[in-house]
């Protein structure tokens, strides 16, 4: 036994940071059957639960932990599995703020049962005198009027809504639980219904006005049904899974959010879009980690709509590296950039090493004009892979020498204090230092750094200089008289993705559609741009099983913390962008890019 209890020590401490995070959230947990649990108690305990449930069986003067005689394991008594492990944790002050009620379902006969119950728990004052720990006695009680013969360590589980008379009964009860059928057949897939929905409202509000908590018992056991009883206030949500219910719970205050973030739905002409014209023009727009989902929660979040979703000309890419299921931004986006899959890491290099083309490179020799946007650092991996050449993208220090010997006329974005200003000029870049002195500048080759270091979040106070960047970019790149390519990043839904906070992803992706829209406003303006959206990977493996729509809140809930392999969707607009639509490679997008421009690719 002390084997087992010093196993289950092990397995408590590597979940104490769980236990310790638990303390201040306003849920609480009841293991339901903790005795058929892998780990009675310890499991349950490390997770967070604030109420365990074991049901007693009285033989041979000895309590055992089963639900029947016949199912009597000799060395699962109350004692060993619970008793002993609530000692121990009281002497090594483990946990020591969580609150506890030991729920106990007599399920042999009442008052001999009882009897026994009381007498094992005196062998154990440090729990019974423990001011957070409750002894609740439930299954096969006495009457309302039998509580007062009872210790006061001895608490009840009253399971009716018929009031007691008596003063002195209540203050014996410490909670109130009923079955969940009795009220609903509800299978915690999708929602109550109207009327479910009122009578258990009303059952749980009837229990509150008794001034106790109230449990449902033989609830359904998932996320949704989980949701909904914290979200009906149900104060000890019942479950067979505690380890799940807790991660789910504990999680569920950064997964669900409610936007104020906006983006103004920008109806487009659709004068050029799918037309025959020439294309002059070419907006690449990148938004880092934006899968399917993420764009749908930002759609939701913003009213139901995007500028994005205006858009008619959709297909999906499919963004395995040469060298791994899941890419990276780097191998992403060395793809987009120079048509040609190559391993995790690379900035702009071939499988074999050797330096690719990019495609700022080709058009220059085309006479156009180029420019790199990103709210990531200028060096990071996707901006990057448009203008430098390096075998690992930790090589900062060599991508910013790339940079400075670069073919584009235009760079906006972070890690400012990776260069040195003279350097900068040196190489003919005039360094600004607003965005607003994008659209007027007369110079041949321009760059802003809109933060020394990292970019801030939309959250962090960025505000709109994504979409402010663009629309200037646009105009500093139109005043050329000349061609132009310019690719726009929204880096930081993949960072928001990678920490699993929901909040940023929505509302990164709806600042992602205003600098969208810029681009959508502008082909409409020209007639001969042609708009391209897409991602370079999902990250997070976000879902978003609910929401709600009038209060523009959406629940998410993530797979992993990395990218994931799924495919991503793009999105053109513009003069052949029908082009776009189909399921295909990522690299095929900078040969589409190219065969819309008629610049063939002997180009390279």
């Amino acid at each position: 036994m002390f084997k087992s209890i010093r196993f289950f020590l092990l397995l408590f401490l590597l979940s104490l940071q769980i236990v310790l995070g638990q303390q201040t959230n306003s849920f609480k947990i009841h293991s339901h059957n903790d005795y058929l649990q892998t780990a009675p108690f310890w499991d349950a305990y490390a997770h967070g639960a604030n109420s365990i449930e074991v049901d007693v069986f009285l033989k041979n003067d000895t309590l055992y932990a089963t639900h029947d005689e016949v199912d009597i394991i000799a060395s699962h008594t109350i004692e060993s599995l619970y008793l002993e492990p609530m000692k121990k944790v009281i002497e090594l002050q483990l946990g020591k703020h969580q609150e506890l009620q030991l729920l106990i379902d007599i399920k042999s006969e009442t008052y001999s049962t009882l009897e026994k119950i009381v007498a094992v728990l005196e062998n154990y004052p440090n729990i019974i005198n423990n001011p957070n720990i409750t002894m609740v006695i439930s299954g096969n009680r006495p009457k309302p009027e039998e509580y007062k013969n009872y210790p006061s360590f001895i608490k009840f589980d009253y399971q009716t809504l018929e009031d007691i008379p008596n003063k002195e009964a209540w203050d014996k009860v410490a909670l109130i639980s009923l079955p969940f059928h009795k009220f609903t057949r509800w299978n915690g897939k999708g929602r109550l219904t109207a009327e479910d929905l009122q009578k258990v409202k009303s059952t749980i509000d009837k229990a509150h006005s008794y001034h106790r908590p109230f449990r449902f018992w033989a609830t359904p056991d998932s996320k949704t049904a989980w949701k909904a009883m914290h979200d009906l206030g149900v104060d000890y949500i019942n479950t067979d899974m505690p380890d799940k219910a807790s991660v789910y719970l504990e999680s569920l205050g950064s997964r669900v959010y409610y936007n104020k973030a906006k983006s103004d739905v920008y109806t487009p002409t659709y004068k050029s879009d799918q037309t025959k014209k020439s294309v002059k023009n070419v907006i690449l727009l990148i938004g880092d980690g934006n899968g399917l989902t993420q764009i749908s929660s930002s759609v939701l979040a913003n009213g139901g709509s995007l500028t994005l979703t205006q858009l008619k000309s959709i297909g999906f890419i499919k963004t395995q590296s040469s060298d791994d299921f899941t890419t990276d931004s780097a191998a992403a986006g060395t793809a987009l950039a120079t048509g040609t899959k190559t391993y995790n890491r690379s900035i702009g290099m071939s499988p074999n090493g050797q330096p690719l083309i990019n495609i700022t490179e080709l058009l220059d020799k085309h006479q156009f004009v180029t420019g790199c946007i990103t709210t990531d650092k200028i060096v990071g991996a996707t901006p990057s892979s448009f203008y430098a050449h390096q075998k690992d993208r930790d090589d900062t220090d060599g991508i910013a020498k790339d940079l400075l010997k670069s073919k584009l006329s235009l760079f906006v974005g972070g890690g400012g204090s990776s260069f040195n200003t003279a350097e900068l000029q040196g190489n003919n870049f005039s360094i600004l230092k607003d965005v607003e002195e994008l659209a007027a500048s007369k110079k041949d080759k321009i760059g802003l750094f809109i933060s020394e270091n990292d970019v801030p979040s939309f959250l962090e106070g960025r505000g709109n200089i994504l979409a402010e960047a663009t629309k200037n970019g646009l105009q500093f790149l139109n005043t050329k008289k000349k061609p132009f390519f310019l690719m726009v990043e929204a880096a930081q839904i993949d960072s928001y993705g990678h920490r699993n906070e929901v909040a940023g992803i929505v509302t990164e992706g709806i600042d992602f559609d205003v600098a969208i829209a810029e681009a959508i406003k502008f082909a409409d303006k020209t007639g001969n741009t042609l708009v391209v959206i897409t991602a370079d990977h999902e990250t997070s493996g976000f879902t978003m099983p609910q929401g709600n729509m009038e209060k523009s809140m959406v629940e998410g809930d993530f797979t992993t913390d990395d990218h994931t392999a799924t495919m991503v969707p793009i999105f053109a607009y513009g003069p052949h962008s029908q082009e776009f639509q189909g399921v295909y490679e990522n690299s095929e997008v900078f040969h589409k890019i190219l065969k819309v421009l008629n610049i063939k690719e002997s180009g390279k």
